[in-house]
């Protein structure tokens, strides 16, 4: 035991890796090409965990308010890499465009909650500051990824529409607010779900934490209210934020709505 906490000894955690052999055994039979890509991602999620957790160790004991910073920055540019790297279509200049929606959505609503709710002292306090833009890092980059990919897949679904809309004289945001709205919608949709089966059908990660490591039931549940609601308000807020700086992507510096042949695509399928 560990301060409530069960400790897993390294053993059982090899033993648990055993449980990907469930999804290792469905890409084989199925011929889903998907064995290599699971075992790499298997190891990352071992040893960048575990690299997460001795760096937060460090992190705990000599915190100062530049490093919590630095560590928050290397965070966000991640889940800007990762982000842009799960959308199937790559376009030049995305990367900002994702770094920015992610960023401004995670640290404002992240220091909102530590400020605000918790009353961190001091107000770097990596215990609650760190874990608390991990979890809305990991939300809205996701969420950020969805958005976009729906944008230009609806973008393009209704290029002749849209080219017909600007001839006609609508402005590019014009043209673009239907498919805007159905990317912002989609970017939503894992969340509200997610919000639906709260309490009913699962405990989620936070309150199912606190739970295992002794906490009374009610306070872990205020805790998972607070999380559920700080990811909802984060995750609206880079959707809204990426889709539109997003779909200027498709329209020339003049206004007019670019063919395939005209654009400067970094490259195919991500």
């Amino acid at each position: 035991m560990t301060g409530g906490v069960v400790n897993i000894g390294y053993v059982e955690l090899v033993g648990a890796s055993l449980l990907m052999l469930v999804a290792g055994i469905v890409s084989w039979r199925m011929g889903l090409g998907q064995s290599r890509r699971i075992a790499v991602s298997t190891v990352r999620a071992f040893l960048q965990l575990l690299a997460m957790g001795l760096l937060l160790g460090y992190l705990f004991k000599y915190q100062t308010w530049w490093l919590v910073c630095l560590v928050l920055l290397g965070m966000c540019v991640a889940a800007t890499q990762i982000a842009t790297g799960r959308t199937n279509k790559v376009v030049r200049g995305l990367w900002a465009d994702v770094f920015l929606s992610i960023t401004v959505s995670s640290m404002v609503i992240a220091f909102i909650v530590v400020e605000g709710i918790i009353h961190a002292d001091p107000w770097y306090n990596a215990m609650q500051l760190v874990p608390i833009s991990g979890m809305i890092l990991g939300n809205t980059l996701a969420a950020a990824a969805v958005a976009t990919d729906r944008l230009f897949a609806s973008m393009d679904s209704r290029a002749n529409e849209i080219y017909m809309m600007v001839a006609l004289g609508a402005t590019p945001r014009e043209a673009a607010f239907p498919s805007i709205k159905a990317a912002v919608g989609a970017g939503m949709t894992p969340l509200l779900a997610q919000l639906s089966a709260a309490g009913i059908v699962q405990i989620p990660g936070m309150m199912s934490g606190q739970i295992l490591a002794g906490a009374d039931p009610v306070i872990a549940a205020k805790y998972q209210i607070v999380v559920l609601l700080m990811i909802s308000a984060a995750t609206t807020l880079s959707v809204v934020i990426i889709c539109f700086l997003a779909y200027k992507k498709r329209f020339s510096v003049e206004g007019y709505y670019l063919s395939p042949a005209l654009r400067d695509d970094a490259g195919g399928a991500a």
